[in-house]
Protein backbone atom coordinates (compact mmCIF):
# COMPACT_ATOMS: atom_id res chain seq x y z
CA UNK A 1 0.00 0.00 0.00
CA UNK A 2 1.34 3.54 -0.83
CA UNK A 3 1.89 6.55 1.70
CA UNK A 4 -0.57 8.08 -0.30
CA UNK A 5 -3.37 5.33 -0.28
CA UNK A 6 -3.21 4.84 3.15
CA UNK A 7 -3.19 8.65 4.15
CA UNK A 8 -6.90 8.57 1.93
CA UNK A 9 -7.55 5.70 4.14
CA UNK A 10 -6.67 7.44 7.94
CA UNK A 11 -8.96 10.24 6.62
CA UNK A 12 -11.91 8.08 5.55
CA UNK A 13 -12.43 6.64 8.99
CA UNK A 14 -12.07 10.27 10.65
CA UNK A 15 -15.34 10.95 9.22
CA UNK A 16 -18.84 10.01 9.37
CA UNK A 17 -19.25 9.50 5.32
CA UNK A 18 -19.48 5.95 3.96
CA UNK A 19 -16.03 4.12 3.58
CA UNK A 20 -15.65 2.53 -0.23
CA UNK A 21 -15.02 -0.87 -0.24
CA UNK A 22 -11.21 -0.15 -0.57
CA UNK A 23 -11.33 1.70 2.58
CA UNK A 24 -12.82 -0.98 4.83
CA UNK A 25 -9.76 -3.11 5.62
CA UNK A 26 -10.39 -5.27 8.43
CA UNK A 27 -10.53 -8.67 7.95
CA UNK A 28 -12.70 -11.33 10.51
CA UNK A 29 -9.82 -11.65 12.67
CA UNK A 30 -8.88 -8.03 13.16
CA UNK A 31 -12.65 -7.02 13.68
CA UNK A 32 -13.30 -9.88 16.24
CA UNK A 33 -9.81 -8.53 18.26
CA UNK A 34 -11.33 -5.00 18.16
CA UNK A 35 -14.39 -6.39 19.44
CA UNK A 36 -13.33 -8.38 21.74
CA UNK A 37 -10.83 -5.70 23.34
CA UNK A 38 -13.96 -2.86 23.25
CA UNK A 39 -16.00 -5.83 24.88
CA UNK A 40 -13.83 -6.99 27.75
CA UNK A 41 -13.44 -4.25 30.54
CA UNK A 42 -13.67 -4.14 34.15
CA UNK A 43 -17.29 -3.46 33.60
CA UNK A 44 -17.89 -7.14 33.30
CA UNK A 45 -16.92 -7.17 37.02
CA UNK A 46 -19.74 -4.18 38.47
CA UNK A 47 -22.04 -6.70 35.65
CA UNK A 48 -21.29 -9.70 37.41
CA UNK A 49 -21.27 -7.87 40.60
CA UNK A 50 -25.10 -7.16 40.09
CA UNK A 51 -25.95 -10.57 38.80
CA UNK A 52 -24.52 -12.09 42.23
CA UNK A 53 -27.00 -9.93 44.21
CA UNK A 54 -29.64 -12.38 43.08
CA UNK A 55 -28.00 -15.74 41.71
CA UNK A 56 -25.63 -18.11 42.51
CA UNK A 57 -22.61 -18.65 40.53
CA UNK A 58 -23.98 -21.63 37.90
CA UNK A 59 -27.79 -19.86 37.27
CA UNK A 60 -25.78 -16.35 37.49
CA UNK A 61 -23.54 -17.02 34.48
CA UNK A 62 -26.34 -19.12 32.39
CA UNK A 63 -29.06 -16.75 32.65
CA UNK A 64 -26.14 -13.82 31.90
CA UNK A 65 -24.93 -15.30 28.95
CA UNK A 66 -28.40 -15.94 28.03
CA UNK A 67 -28.96 -12.51 27.89
CA UNK A 68 -25.69 -11.22 26.29
CA UNK A 69 -26.19 -13.60 23.30
CA UNK A 70 -29.80 -11.78 23.39
CA UNK A 71 -29.00 -7.98 23.88
CA UNK A 72 -26.15 -8.96 21.40
CA UNK A 73 -28.60 -10.49 18.52
CA UNK A 74 -31.20 -7.58 18.85
CA UNK A 75 -28.29 -4.87 18.72
CA UNK A 76 -26.75 -6.80 15.24
CA UNK A 77 -30.22 -6.83 13.43
CA UNK A 78 -30.63 -3.16 14.34
CA UNK A 79 -27.42 -1.67 13.41
CA UNK A 80 -25.26 -3.77 11.75
CA UNK A 81 -27.30 -4.19 8.60
CA UNK A 82 -27.33 -0.66 7.38
CA UNK A 83 -23.75 -0.02 8.77
CA UNK A 84 -22.02 -2.61 6.89
CA UNK A 85 -23.94 -2.36 3.76
CA UNK A 86 -22.67 1.35 3.31
CA UNK A 87 -19.86 1.58 6.01
CA UNK A 88 -21.58 3.93 8.15
CA UNK A 89 -21.78 4.46 11.73
CA UNK A 90 -24.95 3.17 13.87
CA UNK A 91 -26.06 7.31 14.06
CA UNK A 92 -26.62 7.02 10.27
CA UNK A 93 -28.35 3.78 10.44
CA UNK A 94 -31.04 5.34 12.49
CA UNK A 95 -31.86 8.39 10.16
CA UNK A 96 -34.54 6.03 7.65
CA UNK A 97 -36.19 6.13 10.85
CA UNK A 98 -35.97 9.20 13.09
CA UNK A 99 -35.46 11.42 10.16
CA UNK A 100 -33.05 14.24 8.31
CA UNK A 101 -33.24 15.97 12.04
CA UNK A 102 -34.71 13.44 14.35
CA UNK A 103 -31.50 11.58 14.21
CA UNK A 104 -30.02 14.24 16.96
CA UNK A 105 -32.39 11.82 19.26
CA UNK A 106 -29.97 9.08 18.95
CA UNK A 107 -27.21 10.79 18.63
CA UNK A 108 -27.46 12.70 22.19
CA UNK A 109 -28.36 8.90 23.45
CA UNK A 110 -24.98 7.77 22.53
CA UNK A 111 -22.86 10.81 23.25
CA UNK A 112 -24.63 10.29 26.62
CA UNK A 113 -24.17 6.62 26.96
CA UNK A 114 -20.15 6.18 25.96
CA UNK A 115 -19.21 9.41 28.54
CA UNK A 116 -21.18 7.45 30.86
CA UNK A 117 -19.43 4.31 30.50
CA UNK A 118 -15.85 5.90 29.61
CA UNK A 119 -16.22 7.81 33.15
CA UNK A 120 -17.15 4.26 34.68
CA UNK A 121 -14.29 2.77 33.12
CA UNK A 122 -11.25 5.66 33.59
CA UNK A 123 -12.39 6.21 37.11
CA UNK A 124 -11.94 2.45 37.66
CA UNK A 125 -8.80 2.62 35.60
CA UNK A 126 -7.66 5.47 38.37
CA UNK A 127 -8.45 3.41 41.56
CA UNK A 128 -7.05 0.44 40.05
CA UNK A 129 -3.78 2.80 39.45
CA UNK A 130 -3.78 3.64 43.06
CA UNK A 131 -4.35 0.54 44.47
CA UNK A 132 -1.29 -0.44 41.95
CA UNK A 133 1.04 2.02 43.53
CA UNK A 134 -0.31 0.62 46.82
CA UNK A 135 0.92 -3.26 46.25
CA UNK A 136 4.05 -1.71 45.05
CA UNK A 137 4.56 0.64 47.97
CA UNK A 138 5.23 3.58 46.10
CA UNK A 139 2.74 5.58 47.90
CA UNK A 140 1.07 5.46 51.59
CA UNK A 141 -2.29 4.20 52.69
CA UNK A 142 -3.28 7.81 53.52
CA UNK A 143 -1.41 9.55 50.31
CA UNK A 144 -4.94 9.67 48.15
CA UNK A 145 -5.10 13.34 47.34
CA UNK A 146 -5.92 13.77 43.90
CA UNK A 147 -4.39 10.99 42.65
CA UNK A 148 -8.13 9.62 41.29
CA UNK A 149 -8.96 12.82 39.32
CA UNK A 150 -4.77 13.20 37.77
CA UNK A 151 -5.29 9.25 36.75
CA UNK A 152 -8.48 9.67 34.81
CA UNK A 153 -6.72 13.01 32.83
CA UNK A 154 -3.76 11.18 32.56
CA UNK A 155 -5.73 7.94 31.22
CA UNK A 156 -7.55 10.60 28.78
CA UNK A 157 -4.50 12.07 27.60
CA UNK A 158 -3.45 8.45 26.92
CA UNK A 159 -6.79 7.93 24.80
CA UNK A 160 -6.22 10.42 22.93
CA UNK A 161 -3.11 9.73 21.99
CA UNK A 162 -4.21 6.55 20.91
CA UNK A 163 -7.06 7.96 18.41
CA UNK A 164 -4.69 10.42 16.49
CA UNK A 165 -4.36 8.02 13.73
CA UNK A 166 -8.40 7.49 13.54
CA UNK A 167 -9.44 3.55 13.12
CA UNK A 168 -5.67 2.50 13.17
CA UNK A 169 -5.63 3.62 16.48
CA UNK A 170 -8.33 1.26 17.77
CA UNK A 171 -6.82 -1.68 15.60
CA UNK A 172 -3.71 -1.07 17.25
CA UNK A 173 -4.01 -0.77 21.04
CA UNK A 174 -6.87 -3.16 20.17
CA UNK A 175 -3.69 -6.21 18.91
CA UNK A 176 -2.14 -5.47 22.15
CA UNK A 177 -4.35 -5.16 24.80
CA UNK A 178 -6.18 -8.17 23.84
CA UNK A 179 -4.14 -10.42 25.91
CA UNK A 180 -5.95 -9.18 28.91
CA UNK A 181 -8.97 -11.05 27.93
CA UNK A 182 -6.56 -14.32 28.29
CA UNK A 183 -5.25 -13.15 32.28
CA UNK A 184 -8.82 -12.34 32.90
CA UNK A 185 -9.69 -16.40 32.00
CA UNK A 186 -6.99 -16.68 34.30
CA UNK A 187 -7.91 -14.93 37.05
CA UNK A 188 -11.37 -16.71 36.49
CA UNK A 189 -9.23 -19.75 37.21
CA UNK A 190 -7.58 -19.09 40.25
CA UNK A 191 -10.63 -18.32 41.97
CA UNK A 192 -12.88 -21.11 41.03
CA UNK A 193 -10.00 -23.66 41.95
CA UNK A 194 -8.69 -22.51 45.04
CA UNK A 195 -12.57 -21.02 46.48
CA UNK A 196 -14.94 -23.82 44.69
CA UNK A 197 -16.21 -24.84 47.98
CA UNK A 198 -16.89 -21.15 49.00
CA UNK A 199 -18.55 -20.58 45.96
CA UNK A 200 -20.67 -22.90 46.10
CA UNK A 201 -21.99 -22.43 49.24
CA UNK A 202 -22.31 -18.98 49.02
CA UNK A 203 -25.74 -17.31 49.01
CA UNK A 204 -27.09 -14.62 46.91
CA UNK A 205 -27.16 -11.21 49.29
CA UNK A 206 -30.50 -10.28 47.79
CA UNK A 207 -32.00 -12.73 46.37
CA UNK A 208 -35.64 -12.78 45.48
CA UNK A 209 -38.03 -15.12 47.13
CA UNK A 210 -39.46 -15.65 43.75
CA UNK A 211 -36.91 -17.97 41.92
CA UNK A 212 -38.43 -16.79 38.04
CA UNK A 213 -37.67 -13.08 39.38
CA UNK A 214 -33.96 -13.86 40.24
CA UNK A 215 -33.88 -15.82 36.81
CA UNK A 216 -35.42 -13.20 34.34
CA UNK A 217 -33.67 -9.99 35.98
CA UNK A 218 -30.09 -11.73 35.55
CA UNK A 219 -31.28 -12.46 32.05
CA UNK A 220 -32.53 -8.86 31.87
CA UNK A 221 -29.18 -7.13 33.41
CA UNK A 222 -27.50 -9.57 30.05
CA UNK A 223 -29.15 -7.56 27.87
CA UNK A 224 -29.18 -4.16 28.37
CA UNK A 225 -25.41 -4.76 29.35
CA UNK A 226 -25.34 -6.21 25.50
CA UNK A 227 -27.81 -3.07 24.17
CA UNK A 228 -25.07 -0.42 25.55
CA UNK A 229 -23.23 -1.63 22.38
CA UNK A 230 -25.45 0.23 19.55
CA UNK A 231 -23.55 3.28 19.90
CA UNK A 232 -20.16 1.68 19.34
CA UNK A 233 -20.83 -1.17 16.71
CA UNK A 234 -21.95 0.98 13.94
CA UNK A 235 -18.00 2.29 13.93
CA UNK A 236 -16.63 -0.64 14.49
CA UNK A 237 -18.61 -2.50 11.92
CA UNK A 238 -18.27 -0.44 9.18
CA UNK A 239 -14.24 -1.43 8.85
CA UNK A 240 -15.46 -4.60 7.62
CA UNK A 241 -16.37 -5.49 4.05
CA UNK A 242 -19.17 -7.56 4.20
CA UNK A 243 -21.82 -8.91 6.81
CA UNK A 244 -20.86 -12.33 5.71
CA UNK A 245 -17.07 -11.47 7.50
CA UNK A 246 -18.35 -9.35 10.52
CA UNK A 247 -21.56 -11.94 11.89
CA UNK A 248 -19.19 -14.49 13.71
CA UNK A 249 -16.77 -11.80 14.83
CA UNK A 250 -19.52 -9.66 16.25
CA UNK A 251 -21.31 -12.59 18.24
CA UNK A 252 -18.39 -14.12 19.63
CA UNK A 253 -16.17 -11.29 19.61
CA UNK A 254 -18.47 -8.56 21.13
CA UNK A 255 -21.08 -11.27 22.67
CA UNK A 256 -19.37 -13.44 24.82
CA UNK A 257 -16.36 -11.85 26.65
CA UNK A 258 -18.77 -9.53 28.41
CA UNK A 259 -21.12 -12.74 30.39
CA UNK A 260 -17.68 -14.79 30.45
CA UNK A 261 -15.29 -12.01 32.42
CA UNK A 262 -18.31 -11.20 34.43
CA UNK A 263 -17.98 -14.72 35.95
CA UNK A 264 -14.95 -12.96 37.41
CA UNK A 265 -17.33 -10.38 39.49
CA UNK A 266 -20.41 -13.23 39.91
CA UNK A 267 -17.67 -15.18 42.08
CA UNK A 268 -16.11 -12.03 43.58
CA UNK A 269 -19.01 -11.27 45.63
CA UNK A 270 -20.41 -14.44 46.11
CA UNK A 271 -17.09 -15.68 47.72
CA UNK A 272 -15.71 -12.72 48.60
CA UNK A 273 -18.29 -9.48 49.09
CA UNK A 274 -16.24 -7.48 46.26
CA UNK A 275 -16.36 -8.12 42.13
CA UNK A 276 -12.75 -6.06 42.04
CA UNK A 277 -10.21 -8.71 41.16
CA UNK A 278 -7.47 -6.19 41.46
CA UNK A 279 -9.31 -6.21 45.47
CA UNK A 280 -9.01 -9.58 45.75
CA UNK A 281 -6.43 -11.10 43.55
CA UNK A 282 -4.12 -10.22 46.36
CA UNK A 283 -5.98 -12.34 49.21
CA UNK A 284 -6.12 -15.32 46.65
CA UNK A 285 -3.00 -15.23 45.37
CA UNK A 286 -0.41 -12.67 47.34
CA UNK A 287 0.96 -9.79 46.05
CA UNK A 288 2.26 -10.94 43.13
CA UNK A 289 -0.77 -11.72 41.71
CA UNK A 290 -2.29 -8.65 42.77
CA UNK A 291 0.01 -6.53 40.56
CA UNK A 292 -0.81 -8.88 37.49
CA UNK A 293 -4.50 -8.05 38.28
CA UNK A 294 -3.86 -4.74 38.41
CA UNK A 295 -2.33 -4.30 35.30
CA UNK A 296 -5.07 -6.28 33.10
CA UNK A 297 -7.72 -3.74 34.81
CA UNK A 298 -5.57 -0.89 33.33
CA UNK A 299 -5.08 -2.59 30.16
CA UNK A 300 -8.95 -3.69 30.09
CA UNK A 301 -10.46 -0.27 30.22
CA UNK A 302 -8.04 1.84 28.31
CA UNK A 303 -9.03 -0.75 25.16
CA UNK A 304 -12.97 0.04 25.89
CA UNK A 305 -12.26 3.92 26.31
CA UNK A 306 -10.59 3.85 23.15
CA UNK A 307 -13.06 1.93 20.92
CA UNK A 308 -15.82 4.46 22.84
CA UNK A 309 -14.21 7.65 22.20
CA UNK A 310 -13.50 6.81 18.52
CA UNK A 311 -17.73 5.84 18.12
CA UNK A 312 -18.61 8.97 19.96
CA UNK A 313 -16.42 11.27 17.84
CA UNK A 314 -17.88 9.60 14.04
CA UNK A 315 -21.00 10.34 15.33
CA UNK A 316 -20.60 13.81 16.41
CA UNK A 317 -19.37 14.07 12.68
CA UNK A 318 -23.17 14.31 11.47
CA UNK A 319 -23.36 17.60 13.55
CA UNK A 320 -22.46 20.18 10.54
CA UNK A 321 -20.77 23.04 13.48
CA UNK A 322 -18.67 19.21 13.90
CA UNK A 323 -18.38 18.44 9.92
CA UNK A 324 -15.05 19.82 9.12
CA UNK A 325 -13.26 19.97 12.78
CA UNK A 326 -9.88 19.16 12.91
CA UNK A 327 -9.80 15.85 14.27
CA UNK A 328 -7.71 16.02 17.16
CA UNK A 329 -10.38 19.08 18.29
CA UNK A 330 -13.39 16.62 17.60
CA UNK A 331 -11.36 13.99 20.15
CA UNK A 332 -10.95 16.42 23.14
CA UNK A 333 -14.98 17.15 22.23
CA UNK A 334 -15.53 13.62 22.97
CA UNK A 335 -13.33 12.93 25.47
CA UNK A 336 -13.80 16.60 27.99
CA UNK A 337 -16.83 15.35 29.61
CA UNK A 338 -15.28 12.26 30.82
CA UNK A 339 -12.51 14.52 32.11
CA UNK A 340 -14.78 16.90 34.04
CA UNK A 341 -17.09 13.87 35.77
CA UNK A 342 -13.66 12.60 36.89
CA UNK A 343 -12.41 15.64 38.43
CA UNK A 344 -15.51 16.65 40.18
CA UNK A 345 -17.60 13.79 40.71
CA UNK A 346 -16.19 10.85 40.56
CA UNK A 347 -17.67 9.12 43.41
CA UNK A 348 -20.94 9.77 43.08
CA UNK A 349 -20.65 8.70 39.21
CA UNK A 350 -19.47 4.88 40.12
CA UNK A 351 -21.60 4.47 43.12
CA UNK A 352 -24.62 4.39 40.38
CA UNK A 353 -23.68 2.07 38.12
CA UNK A 354 -27.19 0.16 38.37
CA UNK A 355 -29.31 3.19 37.68
CA UNK A 356 -27.18 4.14 34.66
CA UNK A 357 -27.39 0.26 33.75
CA UNK A 358 -30.99 0.35 33.92
CA UNK A 359 -31.17 3.23 32.01
CA UNK A 360 -29.08 1.97 29.08
CA UNK A 361 -32.18 -0.82 28.55
CA UNK A 362 -34.79 2.63 28.80
CA UNK A 363 -33.27 3.88 25.69
CA UNK A 364 -31.97 1.66 23.27
CA UNK A 365 -34.31 -1.06 23.66
CA UNK A 366 -37.23 1.01 22.25
CA UNK A 367 -34.34 2.38 19.28
CA UNK A 368 -33.57 -1.54 18.42
CA UNK A 369 -37.23 -2.12 18.55
CA UNK A 370 -38.09 0.49 15.67
CA UNK A 371 -34.80 0.21 13.64
CA UNK A 372 -35.55 -3.43 13.37
CA UNK A 373 -39.97 -3.20 12.04
CA UNK A 374 -38.59 -1.04 9.84
CA UNK A 375 -35.84 -2.20 7.85
CA UNK A 376 -37.50 -5.52 8.06
CA UNK A 377 -40.90 -5.28 7.99
CA UNK A 378 -41.78 -2.28 6.57
CA UNK A 379 -38.58 -1.21 4.10
CA UNK A 380 -37.87 -5.15 3.19
CA UNK A 381 -33.56 -3.49 3.66
CA UNK A 382 -34.74 -0.65 0.93
CA UNK A 383 -32.68 2.07 2.09
CA UNK A 384 -31.44 5.25 0.26
CA UNK A 385 -27.79 5.86 1.09
CA UNK A 386 -27.69 9.01 -0.93
CA UNK A 387 -30.66 10.11 2.09
CA UNK A 388 -28.54 9.26 4.31
CA UNK A 389 -26.37 12.14 4.28
CA UNK A 390 -29.04 14.42 2.67
CA UNK A 391 -31.04 16.76 4.89
CA UNK A 392 -32.64 19.32 2.48
CA UNK A 393 -36.73 19.22 1.47
CA UNK A 394 -35.74 16.49 -1.45
CA UNK A 395 -34.27 13.90 0.96
CA UNK A 396 -36.61 10.90 1.15
CA UNK A 397 -35.79 11.31 4.97
CA UNK A 398 -36.82 14.91 5.76
CA UNK A 399 -40.60 13.51 6.92
CA UNK A 400 -42.38 16.97 8.37
CA UNK A 401 -39.33 19.34 9.40
CA UNK A 402 -36.84 16.80 9.18
CA UNK A 403 -39.17 14.75 12.52
CA UNK A 404 -40.49 11.49 12.11
CA UNK A 405 -43.50 11.24 14.81
CA UNK A 406 -44.13 7.42 14.24
CA UNK A 407 -40.16 7.15 15.99
CA UNK A 408 -40.85 9.54 18.57
CA UNK A 409 -44.28 8.30 19.95
CA UNK A 410 -42.68 4.66 19.41
CA UNK A 411 -39.80 5.59 21.93
CA UNK A 412 -42.45 7.08 24.34
CA UNK A 413 -44.21 4.01 24.17
CA UNK A 414 -41.47 2.24 24.88
CA UNK A 415 -39.90 4.33 27.90
CA UNK A 416 -43.48 3.80 29.45
CA UNK A 417 -43.14 0.28 29.01
CA UNK A 418 -40.26 -0.28 30.31
CA UNK A 419 -40.83 1.98 33.12
CA UNK A 420 -44.12 -0.40 33.52
CA UNK A 421 -42.49 -3.02 34.37
CA UNK A 422 -39.26 -2.20 35.93
CA UNK A 423 -37.95 0.74 38.12
CA UNK A 424 -34.73 1.66 36.48
CA UNK A 425 -33.77 3.25 40.04
CA UNK A 426 -35.20 0.56 42.55
CA UNK A 427 -35.67 -2.52 40.64
CA UNK A 428 -39.26 -2.41 42.04
CA UNK A 429 -41.03 -4.46 38.88
CA UNK A 430 -44.50 -5.06 38.05
CA UNK A 431 -45.75 -8.23 36.37
CA UNK A 432 -45.11 -10.14 33.72
CA UNK A 433 -41.82 -8.63 34.09
CA UNK A 434 -40.91 -12.21 35.74
CA UNK A 435 -41.79 -13.71 32.45
CA UNK A 436 -40.66 -11.81 29.89
CA UNK A 437 -38.11 -9.07 31.43
CA UNK A 438 -38.45 -5.00 30.76
CA UNK A 439 -36.16 -5.04 27.89
CA UNK A 440 -38.08 -7.24 25.51
CA UNK A 441 -41.54 -6.23 26.03
CA UNK A 442 -40.11 -2.24 25.26
CA UNK A 443 -38.16 -3.29 22.38
CA UNK A 444 -41.55 -5.15 20.75
CA UNK A 445 -44.00 -2.17 21.68
CA UNK A 446 -41.74 -0.03 20.19
CA UNK A 447 -41.58 -1.82 16.98
CA UNK A 448 -45.34 -2.62 16.99
CA UNK A 449 -46.51 1.41 17.79
CA UNK A 450 -43.39 2.51 14.97
CA UNK A 451 -45.25 -0.08 12.08
CA UNK A 452 -48.45 1.00 13.04
CA UNK A 453 -48.19 5.11 12.80
CA UNK A 454 -46.23 4.69 9.87
CA UNK A 455 -48.96 2.37 8.17
CA UNK A 456 -51.64 4.12 8.68
CA UNK A 457 -49.98 7.97 9.06
CA UNK A 458 -46.89 8.03 7.35
CA UNK A 459 -46.96 6.45 4.35
CA UNK A 460 -50.39 7.29 3.13
CA UNK A 461 -48.31 10.91 3.72
CA UNK A 462 -45.98 9.61 1.26
CA UNK A 463 -43.29 10.23 3.46
CA UNK A 464 -40.03 8.46 4.44
CA UNK A 465 -39.46 6.99 1.33
CA UNK A 466 -41.28 3.94 1.46
CA UNK A 467 -43.05 3.95 -1.95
Amino acid sequence: MSDTTEAVLIEADKSAWPLLPRERTWGPWQLGISLATAAAATWCYIIGEYVGYYLNFDEGFFTLLAGSMIGMLIVALAAVPVAIRFGVDSIASSKPQFGSRGWVIPAAMQFVSIVGWNSLLLIFFAKSTRQLLLALGWIGEDSHGYLVQATVLLASALVFLFLLKGSAGVDRVAKILVAHVFVGFWMLYILLTQRWDDLQAAVPAYASTDARWNYTTGVEIGIVSLLSWWPYIGAMVRMAPSGRKAAAPIMIGMGLPVPLLSAIGIAGILVLQVSDPAEWMRTVGGPVYGVIALLFVAAANLGTAVAGVYSSSIGLRHFPAFQHLHWPTLLLISIAPVGLVGLFIPELFFANFGTFLAFIGLGFAPLCGIQIADYYLLRRGRISVRGLFEGGAGSPYRFWGGFNPASILAMIAGVLTYLYLLNPITYASRSPYEYVTASLPTALVAGVVFALVTALVVRPAGKGGYE
